[in-house]
């Protein structure tokens, strides 16, 4: 299992926020306008690109709202508009960057709600590892993806650019 702390893991939610909001500012360069691509999904029964924002900034959103012991209160996936977007990841953003507990924190044990009657429980350790992670990457992966088949120019450089920082070019 992952050690983390809780400024690794701020680090993490923020770089990945904006990794989101770089792709769909990509997107907006190349389509002139998202709004009528938020509705796009690459399957029937999945989630349409907005979404998956909203989906995406919920995983973040909820580590936070647990961090303050505050009820878990998800955005709805109603993202109609880019400019809703943005402003969802900008106040998860300012969520996340509210956390203010110590690392003991993530010895506590967390309740998943998994639907209907379904639960689990883990400490947050694992909750992180095994539940809020993959769920902030599966729904930003996705996004990237609605974008790219719809013909978005975004590669792996977009997807990942809270590593260009640490990019280093060969003499």
């Amino acid at each position: 299992m992952s050690h983390f702390e809780i400024n690794e893991i701020k680090r993490l939610f923020l770089s990945r926020l904006d990794a989101l909001g770089h792709v769909l500012s990509q997107a907006e360069k190349h389509f002139g306008e998202l709004d009528s691509k938020m509705d796009e999904r690459l399957a029937p029964d999945m989630f349409p690109l907005g979404a998956q924002v909203a989906l995406a900034c919920n995983q973040a959103r909820g580590f936070a709202q647990w961090c303050a012991n505050q009820p878990i209160d998800n955005l709805g996936k109603e993202v109609e508009s880019l400019a809703r977007a943005r402003e969802i990841i900008a106040q998860t953003k300012e969520l996340v960057n509210s956390i203010a507990v110590d690392d003991a924190k993530l010895d506590d044990i967390k309740r998943i709600g998994l639907g209907p009657g379904r639960y689990c429980e883990l400490p947050a350790r694992q909750y992180l590892s095994e539940y809020l992670l993959p769920n902030l990457y599966f729904h930003i992966t996705t996004a990237y993806a609605i974008l790219r088949h719809l013909g978005a120019p975004l590669g792996k450089a977009d997807f990942m650019v809270f590593l260009a920082p640490h990019v280093r070019q060969e003499a």
